[in-house]
């Protein structure tokens, strides 16, 4: 039988728990079972941290993470690996954090793709909302609305007049089926019931090419793409998909006071954690998380990328990725996109 202190069971009892009757807790401890889960949370971490990034090195989820990463090293005092898994839209990095022990030492640094799967795929092998405990929200990503420099447009209200004026729909460019950029432009046709023709390709480069030479007329993209075009001339921006304006591009106007109330889409990263990992360890992660992400160094360094820093409570985090995978999920089934 393991030996206790005694002293140790009287403050337990008067002072943490005082519903636990003593000899409940020397039936515990003569068990072998820990009565107080969040004991260990106190002297966390004492081993490395993997944050698993379900997307390849050097796409935006992964730049924003290994920003990130080395001051979480040294504010925890151990190493932070970022792990890139790729595969199946983000399912397979996703996966192996859901099933990861729920000790606080596997990761996920994820994205709005973490929503949108859960309605492009019929059968997940996880569940976004049941299996996460969301740490916390990292960044936003804004996505230009931007049109071939040629389209006799100014502006959103130009846009729309001219499309719904046309005999031939408009035609949108993304990067492919089911990404962050076809369902905000679905949204846009949703919202402002615009009959547009969908052109997906494999990524955004080509698809800002075909944009640029005027082969496509418009296309929803980030701002890291698309700026140095919209600078240039070759692109003109309408507006922007974000509630606000933003710091990177504080002259474009958001799309809803363009002329369009009540659009908006982000794209967010974000960390989470497997479901069960204890409360007092994702407070610590969330706390830590928050001090990197409001450092003026941060925040330059995920600006420089098109990233604006966006940190938050676990609580608010988890209920942005519920409203999403509900909002989106709408999106998504009214646009009958569908991957499997």
């Amino acid at each position: 039988m393991k030996r206790f202190s005694t002293s140790l069971v009287f403050r337990y009892r008067y002072c943490i728990l005082p519903m636990l009757k003593v000899s409940t807790l020397v039936s515990l401890l003569a068990l072998g079972v820990n009565p107080f889960p969040f004991a260990h949370a106190a002297s966390y971490p004492t081993k490395g941290i993997r944050v698993v990034v379900a997307f390849p090195p050097g796409a935006g989820t992964d730049l924003s993470i290994r920003i990130i990463s080395p001051k979480l090293s040294e504010v925890l005092g151990q190493q932070v690996i970022v792990d890139n898994r790729v595969g199946a839209s983000g399912i397979v990095g996703t996966e192996i954090v859901a099933k990861a022990a729920p000790d606080g030492y596997t990761l996920l640094f994820t994205t709005t793709d973490l929503a949108i799967n859960s309605a492009l795929f019929s059968a997940l092998p996880y569940n976004a909302l049941k299996d996460f405990a969301a740490v916390g929200r990292a960044a936003n990503i804004p996505f230009f609305l931007v049109v071939n420099s040629d389209l006799p447009v100014k502006n959103v209200h130009d846009f729309l007049t001219l499309a719904k004026s046309r005999t031939r729909n408009l035609s949108y460019a993304s990067a492919g089926s089911g990404t962050p950029p076809h369902i905000a432009a679905e949204l846009f046709k949703q919202v402002t019931k615009l009959e547009l023709v969908h052109i997906p390709y494999k990524g955004s480069a080509q698809a800002l090419t075909d944009v640029i030479s005027g082969q496509i007329q418009l296309m929803f993209v980030n701002t890291a793409s698309s700026i140095q075009y919209v600078r240039a001339g070759r692109l003109r921006v309408l507006g922007i998909t974000t509630a606000k304006r933003v710091a990177i591009a504080p002259d474009v106007p958001t799309i809803a006071e363009a002329g369009v109330p009540g659009y908006e889409f982000i794209v967010w990263q974000g960390m989470v954690a497997p479901s069960a990992t204890p409360r007092d360890v994702v407070r610590r992660l969330n706390r830590e998380l928050v001090r990197i992400l409001e450092t003026a160094e941060v925040k330059e360094k995920l600006m420089s990328q098109g990233t604006e820093s966006a940190p938050s409570t676990p609580e608010e985090f988890a209920q942005l990725i519920a409203a999403d995978t509900e909002r989106l999920g709408a999106v998504v089934k009214v646009a009958k996109m569908h991957i499997d």
